[in-house]
């Protein structure tokens, strides 16, 4: 399991809360599908939308995962990154897609990269793992290390202890 930068966990968290509210309740795929060839169609015109889970909104369900290792390592740090290397990762499931990522890879290649990582974390939950940053989980953790100090502290029957005391007696009067 890869540790993944917060960043991305958010975004991958707001992606997927997106797609939820998109779909609605009952599903509307059809209404899904219109609005996702919306995004599409916009992108690939070239009309500037610079937001990460805009485009990997769009693009989430277009996207073939080529090489998950390396999209996993590049998850791991959130305003650094190669984006050529990120966009060689990953191939479209269709034409309409491809022009969409290209436009916005050559006009902003960091939002490109950030939307990609985004997609590929929030379709393959499993193969990352989010740290716990709450209080409680802090607390467990200080809980724990104070436990294995406690440990080392006490002294367990038959353990050599002769070096704590004083072994030249009562010659230091």
């Amino acid at each position: 399991m890869k540790s993944i930068h917060p960043e991305f966990i958010y975004q991958s968290r707001e992606l997927a809360a997106q797609i939820e509210d998109t779909l609605g309740e009952p599903p509307d795929r059809r209404n899904y599908d219109r609005v996702i060839d919306s995004l599409i169609g916009e992108f690939a015109k070239g009309t500037e939308i610079d937001d990460v889970n805009l485009l990997s909104f769009a693009l989430a369900n277009h996207l073939v995962f080529d090489d998950a290792p390396g999209l996993l390592a590049e998850g791991s740090q959130y305003d650094k990154g190669d984006a050529a290397k990120v966009l060689k990762m990953v191939s479209c499931s269709n034409v309409e897609s491809g022009n969409a990522l290209s436009t916005v890879f050559t006009a902003n290649p960091e939002l490109a990269r950030k939307a990609i990582i985004t997609a590929f974390l929030y379709k393959n939950p499993k193969r990352w793992t989010d740290e716990d940053h709450s209080l409680e989980a802090l607390q467990q953790e200080e809980d724990k290390e104070n436990n294995v100090e406690d440990d080392e502290d006490q002294i367990s029957h038959g353990e050599d202890i002769e070096h704590l005391f004083d072994s030249r007696g009562d010659e230091n009067v």
